[in-house]
């Protein structure tokens, strides 16, 4: 071979071996991704259990036992655990069954009961992931614990029958509906103090944070009402009034992009989407009986509602505003939540 021969062959299969180290190194640097289908996860009362969902072919792939009424349900901010709030099915003093419980996603399995107070429904947690806040339903409080230990950091008083839990985007603020008192207490996390009280609209149930955090919507189930709240001064913005036959609002979520609210409205078997800055109802979607718990995915382009009456989740299609797959799952479904 001559040298020329040789010296071309060495360019050749030094460029070859770059290409190689540069794909490597592009692999290797990619960011991670879900090992395998983002998973929907529902709580269903009746059936003291949680069932996990393939969020793409719509199979259930686990039934968890959780050995009470399951209410409130949120992923961990890093996805590792479910957080499922439990209660025992009788209202009263606090109950041994009363508490969140932890579920490891891989194993999925319950590793951690924390107890939370009497009758939690709803909890959130803060984006940090070390902490939890729950509504006492039958004890007008809210308590907050430590994700990583389970200490009682504290016990707050609220208004009467709490439920809806929210907290802002940067972890400051955290929002109480008390349904009884018509009110939403609000909470410095820096203080863990209480350091307003807004009265709302009749029977507030949930509330969502918009994702830039400037404000909350609120719904209210009997006055037939979202309640808009701004978090910066957390004053009274605006009261959208849902139309007779749409009322009955419950759950509610706000699109990552911020433009559109999903509001699951209870007995009338409706989600109803509003603009989220002209406060107009843009269009009424039917789902199963008694959605409830609503949850959107990351990228905005999927709704799922609860059905707590037909057993089932209804999968929204946001683009173009209809139900594009209805899921059975088990006894009662309160609450949906996708992994984000």
């Amino acid at each position: 071979m001559s040298r020329g021969s040789a010296g071309a062959e060495r360019l050749v299969n030094a460029r070859r071996h770059s290409v190689v180290i540069a794909t490597c190194a592009a692999v290797c640097a990619a960011p991670p991704a879900f090992a395998q289908a983002p998973l929907l996860a529902v709580s269903n009362e009746q059936s003291h259990d949680v069932m996990l969902v393939d969020a793409r072919t719509h199979a259930i792939v686990a039934t968890i036992p959780v050995g009470a009424r399951a209410r409130g349900i949120h992923f961990s901010p890093d996805h590792r655990r479910l957080y499922v709030a439990v209660s025992d099915d009788a209202p009263q003093s606090e109950s041994t069954k009363d508490g969140v419980v932890a579920i490891d996603v891989a194993t999925r399995r319950v590793v951690k009961r924390y107890p939370i107070g009497s009758d939690p429904e709803q909890f959130a947690i803060t984006p940090d992931g070390t902490r939890l806040y729950a509504s006492n339903e039958d004890g007008g409080t809210a308590t907050a614990i430590d994700s990583r230990t389970g200490k009682r950091l504290a016990a707050l008083v609220v208004g009467i029958e709490p439920e809806g839990v929210a907290v802002s985007p940067d972890g400051r603020w955290v929002y109480v509906t008390s349904e009884t008192s018509n009110s939403v207490s609000i909470i410095d996390v820096r203080a863990d103090k209480v350091v307003a009280n807004l009265l709302v609209d009749l029977r507030p149930r949930a509330a969502a944070f918009t994702p830039d955090g400037t404000r909350v919507f609120v719904t209210a189930e009997v006055g037939g009402s979202v309640t808009v709240i701004d978090s910066r001064t957390h004053a009274l913005l605006e009261t959208i009034r849902i139309e007779r036959n749409d009322g009955k609002p419950v759950g509610v979520v706000v699109s990552p992009d911020g433009n559109r609210v999903y509001v699951a409205c209870g007995h009338t078997n409706a989600v109803v989407v509003l603009d989220a800055h002209s406060y107009k109802t843009l269009v009424r979607i039917p789902v199963g009986n008694r959605p409830w718990g609503i949850d959107i995915s990351a990228d905005g382009r999927f709704v799922y509602s609860a059905n707590g009456l037909s057993n089932t989740v209804s999968v929204i299609d946001t683009a173009r505003n209809a139900v594009v797959a209805t899921i059975n799952v088990g006894q009662r479904p309160w609450g949906v939540a996708v992994e984000h």
